[in-house]
């Protein structure tokens, strides 16, 4: 797929994130890279046979201090080879998956916790807003 195509893709998923989620982010690019470093799995501990769908990268918001500012915007990558190989190449479960990924590095943004991230993915699996 080509990457222009994946960014279509990426555009009608980031269309399914709650909007009550999608308001409260600012500052935040979203990049779309090939996959992810060795350098980079290393770092983050990854298994042999661990995916890493995308990933957060910045200061969550509870953790900026007063004089935080004048700084580069937060940034969320997305991993095409690793969610198309996820999704088989099936756009809809891509669009889907990258929803998904998207809602969880934005968890991250908010600084939640893990079961809170879960709880947010479980309703956006089942179509509900949040």
């Amino acid at each position: 797929m080509t990457r222009e195509h994946f960014r279509a893709l990426v555009a009608r998923a980031i269309d399914t994130i709650p909007p009550t989620f999608a308001r409260a982010i600012q500052n935040v690019a979203i990049v779309v890279d090939d996959e992810p470093s060795a350098a980079l799995l290393e770092e983050m501990e990854m298994e042999p046979g661990e995916v890493l769908l995308g990933l957060y990268q910045g200061t969550p918001l509870p953790e900026r201090q007063w004089d935080y500012g004048n700084a580069l915007p937060d940034r969320i990558s997305l991993f095409q080879r690793a969610i198309e190989e996820e999704c088989g190449g099936d756009e809809e479960c891509i669009v889907m998956e990258v929803g998904d990924t998207l809602i969880h590095e934005f968890g991250h943004y908010f600084g939640m916790s893990e079961d809170e991230i879960m709880e947010i993915e479980e309703h956006y699996w089942r179509g509900e807003g949040t």
